[in-house]
This record gives C-alpha cells, sequence and structure tokens, in this order.
C-alpha cells in the first residue's frame, strides 16, 4: 500500500506571538517530524475576522457568509485538512475571542456543506497564565465545537493528557509554554492520538 501523508492543519486563536502560536506549530513540526505530516498554519493574530451577526445569510442563500475577511482562508484549510488542531490562550476561564468568533463562523461553511469536517479527528490545546486557569474548560469547548460539527475529538489519553494538550505558561509567555515539560508530554501524547487515529482512517498501516 502506498504511504499516505496526512494533512494537518493547525488554528491559533492568540492575537499575539506568543505561547498559544508557539504550542500549535511546536505540535504541527512534531506531527511533521514524526509522521511525515503536511501541514498548514493560522495564527488570528492580525487578521479580521468579523463577528457572526447571526444574520442568516449562510442559511438563505448556501454560498457561505455575508463577511468576505480572512475567515475564507480557514474555511478552505478546513476543507483541505484530514485533521486539525485548535490552539487557544486562557481569557477568562475560556477560549479567547478570537477563537469563539473562528468556531462560530463556521456556521456559514456547515451551512452550505454540514459534512464539511465529518470524521476528520480534531485535537485541542489550551494554555493558561495559572496552573488552573480555564486550561480544561476552554479545551472542552473545542471538542463541543468539533463533536456539534461531526469531526472526531481527541485527547490524548489517561496519565497526563486525558482531554487533549494543556499548557501552564506562569504569564512568561512563549518562553514559559517552553519550560512547561508536562504540556509538552501532553501534547505530544496528544499529537500521537490524532495522527493514529487519522491514519488509521486514511486506510494506511503505517506504524509509529
Amino acid at each position: 500500500m502506498v504511504e499516505q501523508k496526512i494533512k494537518l492543519f493547525g488554528i491559533c486563536g492568540s492575537p499575539k506571538k506568543g505561547a498559544t502560536d508557539y504550542i500549535v506549530q511546536e505540535a504541527l513540526m512534531y506531527a511533521k517530524n514524526k509522521f511525515g505530516a503536511e501541514t498548514e498554519y493560522f495564527s488570528a493574530m492580525g487578521k479580521q475576522i468579523n463577528f457572526c451577526i447571526h444574520c442568516d445569510y449562510c442559511i438563505r442563500e448556501k454560498k457561505g457568509c455575508i463577511h468576505n475577511d480572512d475567515m475564507q482562508e480557514v474555511y478552505e484549510k478546513l476543507k483541505w485538512a484530514d485533521a486539525l488542531i485548535i490552539g487557544t490562550p486562557v481569557y477568562q476561564g475560556m477560549v479567547s475571542g478570537q477563537t469563539k468568533v473562528i468556531m462560530d463562523r463556521c456556521r456559514a461553511i456547515a451551512a452550505r456543506d454540514p459534512h464539511f469536517i465529518l470524521n476528520k479527528p480534531g485535537a485541542a490545546v489550551a494554555v493558561g497564565g495559572d496552573r488552573t486557569g480555564g486550561q480544561e474548560p476552554s479545551i472542552q469547548a473545542i471538542l463541543n465545537f468539533y463533536i456539534i460539527n461531526e469531526a472526531l475529538p481527541v485527547g490524548g489519553g489517561s496519565f497526563g493528557a486525558n482531554l487533549g494538550a494543556s499548557f501552564w505558561s506562569k504569564d512568561k509567555g512563549r518562553e514559559g509554554a517552553k519550560e512547561d515539560e508536562e504540556g509538552l508530554k501532553s501534547m505530544r501524547k496528544t499529537v500521537n492520538r490524532l495522527m493514529k487515529l487519522a491514519l488509521m482512517i486514511k486506510g494506511t498501516k503505517e506504524t509509529y
């Protein structure tokens, strides 16, 4: 059987180049180096991403969203991908506003194609300045997004990465995330499960 590469799309829902940017890119690099994944990356930093205004244009017209902004890139990459990673910083115990808007705006692509990420494995990464700052509720919000849209939510398994990858930056940004060995371990466990499931679904018998 011909070996098939997994196309992995990573989204960073942070408005700045800090811990979340580092973590998502590190996860993509890990998947590329260990599993030969083909990767694409989208950062919310500096992007124009308008709020969903519940105008129902997407429902009525079935032509996508009324907003013609940088979400068009996200829509294309979601269709392209075999597997997904969404990363968020924790704001007030929950996902960032940018992460929430990206997920909300996927209503437009779902209205056009309800199966746009059907059976695509999806993982979540969250980083907080405090040890228990809201990482798990943030991860669960992303996993809920996958469930609602027929994707397959993936965690890292018992003992360290139950729901996904969780980081404690100690409010030191990128450097804090790099120093969090437990967080990096949770990321690697999560990406391992994500990629193995994606490979299984794609029909390859390759083992890692």
